[in-house]
């Protein structure tokens, strides 16, 4: 896995449209954040957010949840995720596009 590819997938991952043909799910969503704050920030630096802010909460609890991780293991598993959640709409074209476009990069 390269930087590149970290790269591309959190372009594609930018890019999709929100009514498009891959929907990533809340839970995906929040994998996602967290994986790309402990790629480019590290560990958690920051206080849990308060009792009602509710996506604060679980936002920082994705990048928390991810403690310890290098920033190459969290790209990683970035790309690797996008890249599962991609092959599950392979007979879709844009998922199959983009998964190339990250496999090439």
């Amino acid at each position: 896995m390269s930087s590149a590819q970290f790269d591309k997938a959190v372009s594609i991952i930018g890019s999709m449209p929100k009514d498009g043909p891959v929907q990533p799910t809340q839970s995906d969503q929040l994998t996602f954040y967290g994986l790309f704050k402990q790629a480019s920030n590290g560990d958690v630096n920051t206080s849990r957010p308060g009792m009602m802010d509710f996506t604060g909460k679980a936002k920082w609890d994705a990048w928390k949840s991810r403690e310890g991780l290098s920033a190459d293991e969290a790209k990683k598993e970035y790309v690797d995720h996008l890249l599962s959640l991609l092959d599950k709409h392979s007979d879709n074209e844009d998922a199959k596009k983009w998964a190339d476009e990250i496999r090439a990069a």
